[in-house]
């Protein structure tokens, strides 16, 4: 388990994390970015707040469409890298989800990159995302799906994926995950759970996704084949009224 000072595992994973997002995360540039980046829309001249943001890697694709960022991550190496690779493009602030240091109702858009599934306290987090958000504003979040309930794929005997078995989905808990050598916990949740959470921040619902390939080119890669047989995120766009 991570140790005491670092309870998720994740100040440990960092620089870990850094050298996989820049080897290219297929699920983020094959799966979600170009959905992430549509729910978005028209961010030209508006401030967009990235939450969880890591290196920044997402601040500076919206940066690049014309968008006002802050890139916002708990973690020192994360903002390091956030801020040596921003050039100067938007700000990097160093900062828990669940108290921003930002005035309330200023911001066109929060966003959310698989965030709330690292953060403890998810109700406080969205609570504090829907404050700082303008009437109006919209809050786009992709986040891991039912699967955190699952221990992996049960295999035919030649190893071709069967099914996944799904338990104590009802349970909020913490799952230690085993990435990359380095131990980080993830928090499981039903999405009955963040439904109430969004709907509790007088969120409404605009858009719910669960991504998948928009067409048939990676059906046959194996490689790919989850993408095709169980949704691994959900998508939502809420709008603060």
């Amino acid at each position: 388990m991570p140790d005491e000072s670092d309870p998720t595992g994740w100040q440990a994973f960092a620089s870990e994390f850094i050298r996989f997002i820049d080897e290219g995360d297929p699920s983020r540039t094959m799966l979600l970015d170009e959905v992430m980046l549509e729910e978005c829309g028209g961010v030209c001249g508006k401030l967009v707040l990235d939450v969880g943001a890591g290196e920044g890697r997402f601040s500076r694709m919206l940066a690049r469409r014309g968008a006002r960022t802050i890139a916002l991550d708990l973690l020192w190496p994360m903002v390091r890298a956030a801020r040596h690779r921003s050039s100067g493009r938007g700000a990097v602030v160093r900062s828990p989800a669940t108290a921003l240091p930002i005035a309330s109702s200023i911001v066109d858009i929060v966003v959310s990159y698989v965030v709330w599934v690292d953060v403890p306290d998810f109700r406080t987090a969205i609570a504090e995302a829907a404050r700082v958000l303008k009437p109006g504003g919209q809050l786009v979040a992709a986040n891991l799906g039912f699967i955190t309930a699952s221990p992996g794929w049960k295999r035919s005997p030649d190893g071709c994926r069967l099914y996944k078995p799904i338990d104590q989905y009802v349970d909020e808990r913490p799952i230690t995950l085993n990435w990359r050598g380095h131990e980080v916990v993830n928090w499981h949740r039903p999405l009955s759970a963040y439904m109430h959470a969004y709907l509790s921040a007088n969120l409404i619902l605009r858009r719910f996704l669960e991504p998948v390939p928009p067409d048939d080119t990676l059906r046959n890669n194996p490689r790919f084949e989850d993408w095709y047989r169980i949704p691994e995120f959900t998508l939502m766009r809420w709008q603060k009224p």
